[in-house]
């Protein structure tokens, strides 16, 4: 196994614009590569290592969605039942109907949530949710938060389109009714504690603050970044658990999970997070013909969506050597999870770059096409 392309591919995003990135890959619960390069702060004065920490983004959805169907295995949540039945503000929902907004028809379903097919939007300024982080002098709840959305509008009936939103954020809420606890410990308890992902969660401690890699905005004109101050913007309130975007980790961590569902979703410990059977679910493509049009337009070539992830439908058309059905998503920072269940394969690349299309339309691909080519696969 020739491990010095893809290290070398990793040094050579430093040129590019990347500071620090880090890749590790596991297949049948073993580390079979890892390398960590470049800095984690501007003046390059810190190397980054395995141990800093880094806003997951949307490489949360993950990890919420895995929440959402071990309640489905256990008869708490089912995923055709309306959202309603978990929240019941969502009972009676408008939606937009040119310059108008009428009453929707169509019910809100938990399966709509988790294929992005809800009609919610990814308006983190909308009136509701302004007007309850100001009443609550921004110490409002994932579930006070969740509560005022459903005052907004839908942007189209429920099921017709794919539109990427705010819905997993409203499964954390849905997670919080169904299982009884506060979506965080949720987490904790069924997914991050027994994978021994122990510096992964939702508050940003004093030793994860300390070891946050420098967040940096990407410039594609000049394939250069810059530091930048913002941390999460996806963090709407001091209590507020983003089922979207919320949590932080690290490389070290992130991978323990994606090992864990890449083996059928049971950990090299024996920890079952999910059944085959679950996973495959996730990984089946739920889009419509015109919902699979707007998914398209993310440039996942090959790629279709299912219950909260990306899945490979086509493999001629997008070129990759991975299986059909190999699935994961990403993150607003450049993370990118890659799960293979047919050959029990796991890769997690994190950078600290915002606003970084060149992650998406380079960078993974070619960690992706590299891994296989390395694996031999």
């Amino acid at each position: 196994m020739d491990k010095s392309i893809l290290a070398d591919y990793l040094d050579s995003l430093e040129a590019k614009g990347i500071p620090g990135c880090d890749c590790v890959i596991f297949q049948n619960h073993k580390p079979v590569f890892r390398h960590t390069t470049g800095y984690s702060n501007a003046s390059k004065t810190k190397p980054l290592t395995s141990a800093n920490t880094y806003w997951l983004f949307s490489a949360t959805k993950l990890i919420t969605c895995t929440a959402v169907m071990q309640l489905v295995e256990k008869g708490k949540i089912s995923l055709d039942a309306p959202v309603a039945d978990y929240l019941p503000e969502y009972k009676h929902l408008n939606v937009k109907c040119g310059s108008d907004v009428v009453p929707a028809k169509n019910t809100l379903t938990i399966r709509h949530l988790l294929s992005m097919q809800s009609g919610l939007n990814y308006n983190l300024q909308a009136p509701s949710i302004l007007k309850v982080l100001l009443d609550t002098k921004n110490e409002a709840t994932t579930r006070e938060v969740i509560r005022e959305l459903a005052k907004e509008p839908l942007e189209f009936e429920p099921g017709t389109h794919f539109l990427y939103s705010l819905s997993h954020d409203v499964l954390g809420a849905v997670i919080e009714e169904a299982s009884g606890q506060k979506f965080g410990e949720y987490l904790y308890e069924h997914i991050l504690k027994p994978l021994g992902m122990k510096n992964t969660g939702f508050e940003l401690t004093a030793d994860r603050e300390a070891n946050m890699s420098e967040q940096f905005e990407f410039n594609m004109e000049t394939m250069t970044s810059k530091p930048i101050s913002i941390v999460n913007c996806y963090k709407l309130s001091n209590k507020y658990e983003s089922g979207g975007a919320g949590l932080i980790s690290t490389a070290d961590d992130y991978i323990l999970f994606l090992d864990a569902m890449c083996n059928d979703g049971v950990s090299a410990e024996g920890y079952r997070v999910l059944t085959r059977e679950s996973i495959d679910m996730m990984r089946m493509d739920q889009m419509n013909d015109i919902s699979k049009k707007d998914f398209d337009e993310f440039g996942r070539i090959g790629y279709s969506y299912g219950l909260g992830v990306r899945t490979l439908i086509d493999k001629e058309k997008s070129g990759v050597k991975s299986p059909l059905g190999e699935f994961g998503w990403d993150g607003a920072a450049g993370a990118y999870a890659v799960i293979d269940v047919e050959n029990h394969v796991a890769i997690f690349y994190v950078q600290h770059v915002r606003n970084c299309g060149y992650a998406y339309s380079d960078i993974h691909p070619k960690i992706r096409d590299i891994s296989y080519e390395m694996l031999g696969l």
